[in-house]
Formats: C-alpha cells, sequence, structure tokens
C-alpha cells in the first residue's frame, strides 16, 4: 500500500464544474467507482476504488474533490475558504491522503473523485466525476493528546495549594436537588454526571461522549481561597479535595486550549479506579502521576497530611465521573460578581493560537 505525495491545493485543470470532461484522441478515462474509505484519522485517511479496464494505462493523475458537509456545528473557524481539489499523481490503491492543512478533527466530509491523463501542452483530460461519498474524520489520538499534554505542560507555571473543590451553578439547580440549608433533605440530594459539551479542542476524544461533573480548584494568588467571582452562579458548592482526588482516583488530562483571550484552559479529568469514566478514559487520555505532574498533585507528606496544589498560569477545569452527595460538603452563597465572558460553556478553541494548538486540524 502506497502513501500518495499530494502535489497541490488546487487542481490545474480549465474545466472547473463538477461533471465537466475534456477528452483527446485517446478516448475517455473510466470513472472511479466503488469508492471505499479506511483507516480514517483526525488528518488522514486511505481511499480506494474500482476502475474499468479501458483507458486505465493513460492515467497519470487522481483529482479529489474534498469538502466539509455542512451543517449547524461546523468548525467556520478553519479553512472555510482553502481550496480542497487536490492533484496526487496515480500510484498503487488504496492510497493515503494526508495533511493538516485541510483536514479538521470530528468533521463530517464529502468526496468525489475523478482521473486525469497530463497532455503535452500541460493541462489535464479527465474522467467524469464519480458519486460522491460521505465520512467523518475521527479525534484526537493519544499520540495527538500527548502532544497537547507537552504544549500544556509548558503553560502551567508554580504550583500554588489549595484544600477544596467547588462548583458554582444558579441557586435553582441546587434547590432541583432539595432545600438548600436542610441537611435531612441533602443527605439524600446527589449531583449527577453529564455528557461534557463541546467545549475546547474540536479533536477532543471526551466532548459530548464522557459523562461527568464539573469542578474547580483555582485558587486566589493573594488570599489562597477560591475566587469569589464566577461565570456560572453566584451558589457555590464547596467539597474537600482528598474527597474527590484519592489513592483510588486516576487522573487525566484532557485537553489545552484557549478562547480568543490570554487565558488558557487545561481540562482534568478525575475518575474512581475501574468505575465507568475510568474504563472510558483509559487509552484514549494520558494518565497523569498524582504527585509528579505539573497541572494538579496530591502529596503525602511525613506527618501523614496530604498537600494538593494547583497549576497558577492556567485555569483548571476538573471533571469528576460519578455522582456527589450534595452531603459531602457546603452550599453557600459567594460575595462576587457573575463574570459571564470566563464562561467556558460550547466555547470554541482559537485555532490561531501558537500555544495550545498541535500539527494537526483544530
Amino acid at each position: 500500500m502506497t502513501d500518495s505525495p499530494l502535489l497541490d491545493l488546487k487542481s490545474r485543470q480549465r474545466c472547473d464544474s463538477r461533471g465537466s470532461e475534456s477528452s483527446d484522441s485517446g478516448g475517455e478515462l473510466p470513472t472511479p467507482q466503488h469508492i471505499y474509505i479506511s483507516h480514517i484519522t483526525c488528518d488522514s485517511f486511505k481511499i480506494g476504488w474500482d476502475l474499468e479496464e479501458t483507458g486505465r494505462d493513460r492515467i497519470t493523475h487522481y483529482f479529489i474533490d474534498l469538502n466539509k458537509k455542512e451543517n449547524a456545528n461546523s468548525n467556520k473557524f478553519k479553512h472555510k475558504d482553502v481550496p480542497t481539489k487536490l492533484v496526487a499523481k496515480a500510484v498503487r490503491l488504496p492510497m493515503t491522503v494526508r495533511g493538516h492543512w485541510f483536514l479538521s478533527p470530528r468533521t463530517q466530509y464529502t468526496l468525489s473523485v475523478q482521473t486525469a491523463a497530463k497532455r503535452p501542452d500541460g493541462d489535464y483530460s479527465v474522467s467524469k466525476w464519480s458519486d460522491s461519498v460521505e465520512f467523518g474524520t475521527a479525534d484526537y489520538s493519544s499520540v495527538h493528546l500527548s502532544q497537547l499534554l507537552q504544549k500544556a505542560e509548558a503553560m502551567a507555571g508554580r504550583m500554588l495549594p489549595f484544600t477544596v473543590f467547588y462548583r458554582n451553578q444558579q441557586k435553582e439547580y441546587f434547590e432541583e436537588k432539595g432545600p438548600l440549608f436542610s441537611s435531612r433533605d441533602a443527605a439524600c440530594s446527589r449531583m449527577l454526571p453529564c455528557v461534557k459539551d463541546d467545549s475546547g479542542s474540536h479533536g477532543s476524544p471526551i466532548s459530548g461522549k464522557l459523562e461527568g461533573i464539573f469542578f474547580s480548584c483555582n485558587t486566589e494568588f493573594n488570599t489562597g481561597k477560591p475566587p469569589q467571582d464566577s461565570p456560572y452562579g453566584p451558589f457555590r458548592f464547596q467539597i474537600q479535595a482528598d474527597l474527590l482526588f484519592n489513592h483510588d482516583t486516576n487522573l487525566y488530562f484532557g485537553d489545552f486550549y484557549c478562547m480568543y483571550t490570554s487565558y488558557h484552559y487545561v481540562l482534568l479529568v478525575l475518575a474512581p479506579d475501574g468505575t465507568k469514566g475510568d474504563l472510558f478514559c483509559k487509552g484514549r487520555l494520558p494518565l497523569l502521576d498524582h504527585s509528579a505532574n505539573p497541572f494538579l498533585s496530591r502529596t503525602k507528606m511525613e506527618d501523614g497530611s496530604l498537600q494538593f496544589r494547583h497549576a497558577q498560569d492556567v485555569i483548571l477545569e476538573v471533571i469528576f465521573t460519578e455522582p456527589v452527595d450534595l452531603a459531602s460538603g457546603t452550599v453557600t452563597q459567594i460575595s462576587g460578581h457573575q463574570v459571564m465572558s470566563l464562561s467556558t460553556t460550547n466555547a470554541k478553541k482559537d485555532p490561531s493560537c501558537k500555544v495550545c494548538n498541535i500539527s494537526v486540524g483544530r
């Protein structure tokens, strides 16, 4: 199986309209049939097709017309206007189509192919276009996430101590689970995991798939306590750090991104060992050492106490994959403002940022 070098990003043929064709005295070229696509990654795929024998020996090139399938959730921030008609030398099929300059992860595409024969004058004779096929690219692989992890590590900065994880919401969120200040009702009230939204990197393997509860642990540098401002609501649930992050909890790196601002976010996953969320993360996300990572650490001190620390120079988002009882923490009202500009709900990653992007589709 031979990889195909892509020669340029736009067809040099003069017949631009779909389905048009040119011919010479050699007769018509065969039209590709029964297109099949396999080995799909976030930035490559293998493609092959069937050809009739007549005219096959004249083929010198393949033209591949690749376009994003437009829908309401399409990634409109990248390569919207890049030409997608690719020229590839005719090689043994199937061939690999690869290139981060035009393929985005988790994106639906339509594709058609025509065969071509280069003429002495530099122009091409071409076949009719094949029938169009559809396919979708894959999530980031573990290799791509490892590259993203390295970039995040370079940004994390010094570590600051913290003692609690917290989650801010509107008053109604907690009241749905029982009256806020009734210990009797709180004992049977729980926060339940929900599917992660589409915020962050476009190729994230957990978006729209992993179920969990978002928590924060960032502290203010001058007070050492959680900030009083929040984009998510004025009521805060706080829980001691060791109840979510203990020796039975696996810690995974999930994402690194920004949203057209100077702030950078690192997403981590806390998954109790052997749970559904943990099994989902295994093999998909990089596993982090509890005490030897630059984002979120748990260290046992000489006196037997535990010290928890978080990265200072990034904003941490922590997903805990299991239900959490309200009785295991406290709910109080904070005094700060609701800063909506800091919300990451369905926020799209800045594809032009050189700090938090890797060399595959955003």
